[in-house]
């Protein structure tokens, strides 16, 4: 733990993962809260996928997808995810795995009315990860919506957000001569106490 300072150091994973997040705002081109999501499916073949994360909270990461996706449905039937936060601006990641559950209440309520109009509706119009006939169907959709839910639409049932409690963090800094360093933050469940490691590159 000693051995730890200047951009690892800290006794909160999620309060240290914030401040990356803040330092990769100021540098990263497009997205710096883009994170590869990781799910596998009933045969446990993986899936991952590039998601925006919308919040760090005190013990949990959060993000939000229609319930009906791949992604949702994996999520729900397995409980657990993974996902790392790459940025090249900085030369660092953040690799999380852990549990997930669902986020469809006021919060979710409170993202959902923060989007754009056209976001809103679009997540009307859209049953993600199913065939498309073609993008003007899409389309198509996405104006009956707007004539039926009008310039408020609430939030769809099958749309909402996920919360990942980790009990795996691990953080990833470049070093010379591709000698990185490396701390592996790990707890036995989501109320436990954290165990600090350092990891050969």
């Amino acid at each position: 733990m000693s051995e730890r300072s200047g951009i690892f150091a800290g006794d909160d994973p999620f309060a240290l993962s914030q401040a990356w997040l803040d330092e990769a705002v100021k540098s990263e081109i497009n997205d710096p809260n883009a994170i590869a999501l990781s799910t596998v499916d009933a045969d446990g073949m993986p899936n991952v996928r590039m998601v925006l994360l919308k919040d760090i909270e005190a013990d949990a990461f959060v993000f939000y997808t229609n319930y009906g996706s791949v992604k949702a449905q994996e999520l729900d039937a397995q409980g657990k995810a993974s996902f790392v936060m790459h940025w090249k601006s900085l030369r660092r990641q953040i690799r999380v795995r852990g549990l997930v559950e669902r986020e469809e209440g006021p919060q979710a309520d409170e993202y959902y009315a923060s989007r754009s109009l056209k976001s809103r509706l679009g997540a009307w119009a859209s049953h993600q990860s199913q065939p498309l006939s073609s993008r003007s169907a899409l389309m198509a959709e996405v104006a009956k919506v707007t004539a039926t839910k009008g310039p408020n639409p609430p939030r769809p049932e099958f749309w909402g957000g996920y919360r990942i409690r980790p009990l795996e963090i691990e953080f990833w800094a470049d070093g010379a001569f591709r000698l990185h360093d490396r701390f592996r933050w790990t707890r036995a469940d989501c109320k436990g106490k954290w165990k600090v490691n350092r990891l050969h590159p």
